[in-house]
């Protein structure tokens, strides 16, 4: 199918929201990254979206070039190429952009799909994500202000982050500490802010205890009962009703999670989950295991010549490939069996 349409990417949000699910937003560099997004989504039967860190973006574009904006259009347009051929949908979005580089990252990028727009096209994202979580919560919401409404003119979803995800991420890194869990008010400020959808549909990362990374246990406490109150005080300054889920949620730091932590989580109005260092680690472990099981063939030893077929890119980024989406189809998994869990 076509990347999703503004409106395919509105009604997937509903879904999940409705259903108790999440889509796993798998963060790619490269083509090969994609492609093993495209593959796992695809083997689990499951929509998906692929995301580009500011970090990754810079990546894709090439070493010699290292410019953001270059390599999250060209990895986004093969994207949009490539995945004309699966038969599910799948979002493009771009994940944390600190304040500092908005107008090198997402500031172009929704220019960019506007002028798409205007000109009667899709918009290349669906959705940007803007991380104010570094400065203070009211310039955080001015700016948020500013960007959802550039990116509703533009049929873009914006993403928002409220409180600190810890942990390390291209280079923006926060402790492990009382931050990491967003105070009640600051959902009712984001919600008087942003609204609940009149001025635009947005995602909301609050932060409930979440890091960047995967941690030996007990050294990060998930608190998801933070995302239940979230809900419930702004469901009731504004007269929602018991039980309404004004939010649509992000699970930030996905990797490593237990699953009861993560239908908890769903339960309380997430619909996207990140993943990025699970599957970093499922794509490098294939290529070591192949280095280390072929070394005499991958490398000229003792004056040999090698083997080229073991040495061949295509061999090991095959393997690797499958190893990244067979590690995406388990996150599917587990997020669609916590809807289902929760159904039941």
């Amino acid at each position: 199918m076509p990347i999703a349409t503004p409106e395919v990417y509105a009604d997937m949000i509903t879904r999940a929201k409705e259903g108790g699910f999440a889509y796993p937003a798998i963060n790619c560099t490269s083509s090969e990254t994609i492609n093993a997004a495209l593959r796992g989504f695809a083997d689990a039967g499951s929509d998906g979206i692929i995301q580009f860190s500011t970090g990754g973006a810079e990546f894709g574009s090439g070493t010699r070039v290292k410019d953001m904006v270059t390599g999250a259009v060209a990895l986004a347009e093969f994207a949009h190429v490539v995945a004309e051929k699966y038969p599910v949908n799948v979002a493009l979005h771009t994940d944390h952009c600190p304040a500092d580089k908005l107008d090198s990252y997402v500031r172009p990028l929704i220019a960019i799909s506007k002028d798409r727009v205007d000109a009667g096209q899709e918009p290349l994202f669906q959705s940007h994500m803007w991380d104010g979580s570094a400065i203070e919560l009211t310039e955080n919401l001015q700016i948020a202000q500013e960007l959802i409404e550039k990116c509703a003119a533009a049929k873009i979803v914006l993403e928002v982050e409220i409180g600190v995800v810890g942990g390390e991420e291209d280079g923006v890194a926060h402790e492990i500490n009382e931050k990491l869990y967003t105070a009640d008010g600051d959902f009712v400020r984001t919600a008087e802010a942003l609204g609940l959808g009149e001025k635009g549909v947005y995602l909301l990362a609050a932060t409930f205890g979440n890091v960047h990374g995967v941690y030996k246990p007990g050294n990060v406490k998930l608190r998801p009962d933070v995302l239940e109150r979230g809900q419930a005080v702004v469901a009731e300054q504004f007269g929602l009703g018991e039980g309404a889920k004004p939010f649509n949620l992000v699970f930030h730091g996905g990797s490593g999670s237990a699953l009861e932590e993560i239908r908890e989580a769903l339960s309380y109005g997430v619909v996207k989950m990140n993943v990025d260092t699970d599957t970093q680690y499922a794509l490098t472990r294939a290529i070591a295991g192949h280095m280390f099981s072929n070394y005499d063939g991958v490398l000229k030893v003792d004056g040999e010549v090698g083997v080229k077929k073991t040495y061949d890119p295509r061999t090991y980024m095959k393997l690797a490939e499958v190893s990244m989406a067979d590690r995406i189809v388990e996150a599917c998994e587990h997020l669609l069996s916590a809807g289902q869990s929760q159904a039941a």
